[in-house]
């Protein structure tokens, strides 16, 4: 494992992008994390969003795993979480917030999830790590991100977060074989 975001960085990183969210205006907007990673960031976006604007954004939780194309090889049962969204998107400023862009296939599925519960104004990606775009599968990019790492298809990227129980740092390690 080799550690290329501590503590702090991923604290910058979080800042930074609720910085950049709230100074394009925070009119319809909501964010919607995907679990699990997406939706612990949302909520420290949401905090800080909060504390420096006094905005109470509306905060929603979104489950992906029946809408991933490749959810017949996470195994015989996947584990299907709740997705909690308390409020109309239609018409709305969506702001999707994951850990990790890398092929673009999870946002993929969040886009078709999130448009099950309706139309929104718009939908906007931040991301804490963007792999770059030669990993990419779908043309879909990030309108916020904490920072850009590339890496070999036979790395992966972890982002390691407090709420999982571990220190805040993002890792580059060896895909497993």
């Amino acid at each position: 494992m080799r550690i290329v975001k501590k503590k702090e960085d991923v604290q910058e990183m979080v800042e930074r992008i609720a910085k950049e969210i709230l100074k394009n205006g925070l009119n319809d907007t909501v964010l919607v994390g995907i679990r699990t990673g997406g939706a612990f960031l949302a909520g420290r976006i949401k905090e800080i969003i909060k504390d420096l604007s006094g905005t109470d954004l509306p905060l929603g939780i979104l489950d992906i795993t029946l809408y991933r194309d490749d959810w017949t090889r996470i195994g015989p049962a996947p584990v299907v979480r709740k997705t909690e969204i308390p409020f109309s998107v239609n018409d709305k400023i969506v702001i999707l917030i994951d850990d990790v862009l890398f092929t673009g296939r999870t946002v993929r599925a969040a886009i078709d999830a999130i448009l099950d519960y309706g139309r929104p104004k718009k939908i906007k990606l931040a991301v804490l790590i963007d792999r770059g775009k030669g990993s990419r599968e779908l043309p879909i990019c990030a309108d916020y991100v904490g920072a850009t790492i590339e890496t070999d298809l036979q790395e992966t990227i972890n982002v390691y977060l407090k709420e999982q129980g571990h220190e805040d740092m993002v890792a580059v390690e060896e895909i497993k074989k």
